[in-house]
């Protein structure tokens, strides 16, 4: 059975990124990217010569990237196989997004939780 293997990342809505941004820097010391991503760098279990990453990340308030989901925040959790994850889910009747992303970030895929909160599942890239 396949199972989640981590927490990807967190991302939510802000209705002013910029003021976001500046907060978070200014007051628990995150420094951002330019593109306003923050990658928690961590030790990847059993491979401690391989560095994983938690993504944070704020999105417009009118970001559309988290339909059909209702929620202002999306939590992405990492996955071993995305096509098997998603198939079981199918299988157990979850709503599951047909669409399926591949980039060199990886693979992605969706599914909406029962309380109606879209939820991201991220194959990372070979190592």
């Amino acid at each position: 059975m396949e199972r989640v293997t981590g927490l990807g990342g967190i991302f939510f809505k802000t209705k002013d990124k910029a003021a976001t941004l500046a907060w978070y820097r200014d007051h628990l010391g995150i420094a951002f990217d330019e593109s306003g991503v923050f990658l928690f760098e961590w030790l990847e279990k059993g491979a401690p010569d391989v560095v994983g990453q938690t993504v944070w990340a704020p999105f417009a308030a009118d970001t559309k990237y988290f339909t059909p989901g209702r929620a202002d925040f999306m939590v992405n959790y990492r996955v071993r196989d995305l096509a098997k994850m998603l198939e079981q889910l199918r299988a157990m009747g979850a709503e599951v997004d047909p669409r399926m992303e591949e980039s060199e970030y990886g693979k992605f895929g969706w599914v909406v939780d029962p309380d109606g909160n879209r939820i991201e599942l991220w194959e990372p890239p070979p190592k």
